[in-house]
């Protein structure tokens, strides 16, 4: 995947993949009831919720095309940092929040070789709460030209389901899609020890372009 988008391609939306087992059934039940709705007053009453659930649905698994920002360490996710904690071992986490309103599909912070992709199973908490730690989770590692960077999608109360789209030893450019967590959820960012935070607590980030280092 190139670092920048044509003209043709910039701002056109498509659905993220991963969505169709939420996205069809909701979809379905709405045209089946908006057909219905001619005939049937009970129909009818039906057709408004899950029109708009539908809608819903389909904001919801928006994945928009990006022109793909330059940096050593770019954002993978959506949403707002949550936190920057010092590590024990010298590297800093970054925490990204992400609500139901943002884009779920996440993308590589770095351009390398994904190492590994580990599921580890765990509880469903809010992920904005501190026990997200036990969180069912995805942790990724990468081996960039800075060295290995691990990657963690954290499942939140609503979001029980991580689409990992890139299997181990896939070679990955920045910013390129590599998976989805549905509905609200988090995303953690290790940097490399001596890579420096470029962001702040509460700073809005948008995945492959908010860079997250320093110089």
């Amino acid at each position: 995947m190139p670092h920048s988008q044509s003209s043709a391609h910039r701002g056109r939306v498509r659905l993220a993949r991963g969505a169709s087992p939420w996205l069809l059934p909701t979809v379905a039940m709405a045209a089946v009831s908006l057909a219905r709705s001619r005939r049937s007053g009970r129909w009818a009453a039906v057709a408004v919720p899950t029109t708009a659930l539908a809608a819903g649905m389909l904001w919801f698994f928006r994945d928009p095309e990006r022109d793909i920002a330059q940096g050593r360490v770019i954002s993978p996710a959506d949403g707002v940092v949550q936190s920057i904690m010092p590590w024990k071992d010298g590297r800093t986490r970054v925490a990204i929040f992400m609500s139901p309103l943002n884009v779920h599909v996440n993308r590589a912070p770095l351009a390398g070789t994904v190492t590994s992709v580990d599921h580890i199973p765990g509880g469903f908490v809010p992920a904005f709460n501190k026990e997200s730690e036990n969180n069912e989770r995805v942790v990724w590692h990468f081996d960039t030209e800075i060295g290995d960077v691990e990657m963690v999608q954290i499942a939140g109360a609503v979001a029980r389901r991580i689409v990992p789209y890139v299997p181990e030893g896939t070679k990955v450019e920045q910013g390129e899609r590599i998976g989805l967590i549905r509905f609200g959820s988090r995303v953690d960012v290790y940097l490399p020890e001596g890579v420096e935070a470029a962001v702040e607590v509460g700073q809005a980030t948008t995945a492959g372009v908010t860079r997250l280092d320093r110089d």
